[in-house]
């Protein structure tokens, strides 16, 4: 059930049903007193449960299985992996639709009749239900314009004259498509002439069938009514007429809501790198089923990845494409639209419901459509049937790691399990792969091959770290960009190519100080300072979308000195139009793309080179191929370098190389400027020289020494709760038990940096076990442990949450 319960629910069935239903199908349950969910038959069985008495189900809702057998073998593996309920995978998986969790509806008793004890509140309700036999939770807010009715409707049960019952309704709604056909009398040319002549009193109607004739012109397909109605310029009304006179008749088609139309063309011929590539992958899926392919950016990673889906495709098998970005799935559509046509199926939260049932249901039934399946994480949890061939992009994007809510799965290791249980082949491709990947392919564990010259024998760009600590001293900075950077901005901008400007952090400035006092606004609901957005004059949190006007002056001294502090994407768009008012600049971060074709639009901008400058955040440095490009500026390397985590350097040098790889992918070599405080950083001097290997061998030497991934396995436990007090109690107890079972494999209870998040305090405890060994029987250990915390009462208000591979 999608419950976030740990065990499975016994339910009683007839011996017909028993027949009828097969595992992997929905069945409508009661739980509890009175609720009714959408539960997955998991198994069948004879055996009564001796702990609770087993219910009849309340309906079955499939003819057919909606869940695999395969996918509950992946949901057991992902709920005890990551040590969570199959109810919290179950409800991540299914899209929303599937899940028909009951409604409360009223009804009026028809044997109440007094209506004079009733309070005024009470009657309302009782007049609606006089006008309406039905009335839902929501209906009742609307009706007594207020959020608790509970009370209301507690006191109308109390004097019986409502009552209430559950009921559950089907949430998916397919598009049907309306066309427009002559009825078969009027196929015959004779009653076709008659016909005309006949409207000839009735020139909107004649108008109207002679514009049919036009669009139906060499073709026997009947009219888009809609097409029609937009020629002729007439009415719904005119349209029924003639239907109503038997001449027309309206026939609907079921369609899917998002489809890619187009010719296919013939697959690009590799060069000789590529191929010889392609033929080491294939080489190495005679031996393993995982192979990292190691390229740098703009290799043609892309094209060698064609090739394998079409491979795949001949074999009748289906493919999934991970992207770490849904942003990338614009980019990547259109690119491999050209040669597989209308196989791709796309899915990612960006889509409705509807448009994810649809995907979900053509995967079911190993539809023509969704051969090749596109999409963010999520996307490794659909119903595949047929699976042969994997594909994990950008395989090192921290966006793979699902954080909230439970599951929190890796998407990468998931797909590679899910290859496992489909025996499918799974290619890991990045320039800039993680290190816990790179290096399970030195172990062996994984094939290895490497892709090191760029598409067009196109050299890497030329990268330059720039002193800006020198240059604030010689003055030589204009707002936020040092000479050096604009200059080559200018010799970009008068080329007529394209820049690219990288700042992680959206917004104006993360921090507005008053410059009297030092005192900076703060999230009333956690612990961070609000972020100050220029645009719309406000002060937000990023952590909980709390939001308020920018005070005039200080909170605290009263005093109208408040200045703002460090920069993010939007001051840098100010500033860039003040500096370039004659070029075109726009924006690219989460406050810019939040609309479901705002990253398309945005993109197709760019590449129709409406713009000049890009300014954005990480979501630029995933896998975009603009060929104008030849410039991109990093404006502070700094704020990656110094964050609080064990994996910083090696996501800075991640980050700092993939941004870089956007520039020059053509034939002119790109240039990259990185502005730094500290530009003699070890990390920054390997970025300068593409060192992948040097980076890798400092980074182990590290971990070997402290003990972090890929040596040992991490799993962190993260407390919640209002109070201060009662979590630091809770951590403490849930310290010590389990140090007393792990010794000093603990590290904790400790606050996080950010203490508090949406009025919630937070501890946290790591425990960190060797990654050779099994990790059952802690796991085992650690949620003995945790039933132990929920049974003390003091304790069972505070919230645990177990992450198993938490970076």
């Amino acid at each position: 059930m999608p419950i976030p319960l740990q065990k499975l629910f016994t339910y009683k069935i007839t011996e017909a049903e028993a027949d009828f239903i097969e595992i992997g199908t929905r069945v409508a349950v009661p739980f509890g007193k009175s609720k009714i969910y959408t539960a997955i038959v998991f198994e069948k069985h004879q055996e009564e449960p001796t702990a609770y008495e087993a219910k009849d189900i309340y309906q079955i809702l499939d003819e057919f299985p909606l869940v695999t057998q395969s996918q509950l073998q992946q949901w057991e593996w992902i709920a005890s992996y990551y040590m969570c309920s199959l109810g919290d995978v179950l409800r991540a998986s299914l899209p929303k639709a599937f899940l028909l969790e009951s409604e409360t509806l009223v009804l009026k008793r028809v044997d109440f009749d007094q209506e004079e004890t009733l309070n005024d509140e009470e009657y309302m309700i009782w007049e609606a239900l006089e006008q309406e036999a039905r009335l839902k939770i929501h209906d009742i807010s609307k009706i007594l314009d207020k959020k608790g009715v509970l009370s209301v409707i507690n006191g109308l049960l109390a004097k019986d004259a409502i009552e209430v019952k559950e009921e559950i309704f089907e949430q998916y709604k397919p598009k049907y498509v309306k066309y427009v056909d002559l009825t078969s009398r009027y196929q015959l040319e004779e009653e076709l002439h008659q016909l005309l002549d006949g409207l000839g009193r009735a020139p909107k109607q004649r108008e109207i069938m002679l514009n049919f004739f036009q669009l139906k012109q060499g073709t026997k397909e009947p009219v888009l009514l809609k097409e029609l109605k937009e020629k002729s310029q007439a009415s719904s009304g005119v349209i029924k007429s003639l239907v109503d006179k038997g001449i027309f008749e309206i026939i609907e088609v079921r369609e899917d809501r998002v489809s890619f139309q187009t010719e296919s063309r013939p697959i690009h011929e590799l060069n000789d790198w590529q191929s010889d590539a392609l033929g080491k992958i294939r080489e190495v899926f005679k031996e393993k089923e995982v192979c990292l392919l190691h390229g740098v950016t703009s290799s043609g990673k892309t094209e060698i990845y064609t090739h394998l889906i079409a491979d795949a495709l001949k074999k009748g098998k289906q493919v999934l494409y991970l992207l770490p970005e849904i942003a990338l799935t614009t980019h990547i559509i259109s690119r491999l639209q050209l040669f597989f046509g209308e196989s791709i199926s796309v899915f990612h939260s960006r889509y409705s419901v509807d448009e994810r049932v649809e995907v979900w249901n053509n995967l079911l039934n190993n539809s023509e459509k969704a051969q090749i399946v596109l999409g963010a994480r999520s996307s490794v949890l659909l119903p595949f049937s047929n699976l042969g061939l994997i594909i994990v992009d950008e395989e090192h994007e921290s966006s793979f790691k699902q954080f909230e809510p439970a599951p929190r799965y890796h998407a990468r290791d998931t797909a590679i399990l899910l290859g496992k249980i489909h025996g499918a082949n799974v290619v890991l491709g990045s320039a800039t792969p993680s290190i816990e990947t790179f290096y399970n392919a030195q172990q062996g564990k994984y094939g290895y091959v490497r892709l090191d010259r760029r598409y067009g024998d196109v050299l890497l760009p030329e990268i330059e770290l720039v002193d800006i600590k020198e240059k604030h001293r010689k003055k030589r900075m204009k707002g936020h960009f040092s000479d050096r950077l604009l200059a080559l901005m200018e010799e970009a901008l008068s080329e007529k190519e394209q820049i690219i400007l990288f700042q992680n952090r959206r917004g104006y400035s993360p921090v507005v100080e008053c410059s009297t006092c030092g005192v900076a606004p703060q999230c009333p609901n956690c612990d961070v300072s609000l972020t100050y957005h220029k645009f719309n004059n406000e002060l937000k949190c990023h952590y909980c979308g709390y939001q308020q006007g920018l005070p005039r002056t200080c909170p605290a001294c009263e005093n109208p000195t408040l200045d703002t502090k460090g920069f993010g994407t939007e001051q840098i768009e100010l500033e860039l139009q003040e500096l370039f008012p004659d070029s075109n600049i726009a924006r690219m971060d989460l406050d810019t793309t939040r609309g479901k074709y705002s990253y398309q639009k945005l993109l197709r901008s760019f590449h129709e080179r409406d713009i000049d400058i890009l300014v954005g955040t990480q979501m630029l440095t995933k896998g975009l191929d603009f060929k104008n490009v030849t410039l991109v500026g990093v404006l502070n390397a700094d704020n990656l370098l110094n964050f609080p985590d064990f994996r910083a350097h090696e996501r800075t040098y991640q980050l700092m190389v993939q941004v870089s790889g956007r520039a020059g992918r053509d034939q002119k070599r790109g240039k990259v400027a990185i502005q730094s405080f500290n530009p003699y950083h070890q990390i920054l001097q390997q970025v300068t020289t593409h060192d992948y290997k040097g980076m890798y061998e400092d980074q182990m030497n590290e971990r070997h020494q402290f003990s972090y991934p890929p040596l040992v396995r991490l799993i962190r436990i993260t407390l919640k709760h209002k109070d201060l007090i009662k979590v630091d109690a809770a951590a403490n107890w849930m310290g010590k038990s389990l140090s007393n079972s792990f010794g000093d494999q603990i590290l904790g209870p400790t606050s996080p940096s950010i203490g508090r998040i949406r009025n919630k305090y937070l501890k946290t405890i790591l425990i960190k076990l060797p990654a050779n060994k099994s990790l059952n029987a802690p796991k085992q250990l650690i949620s003995t442990i945790k039933d132990s915390f929920m049974a003390i009462s003091e304790f069972r208000s505070v919230q645990v949450i177990i992450d198993v591979d938490c970076y």
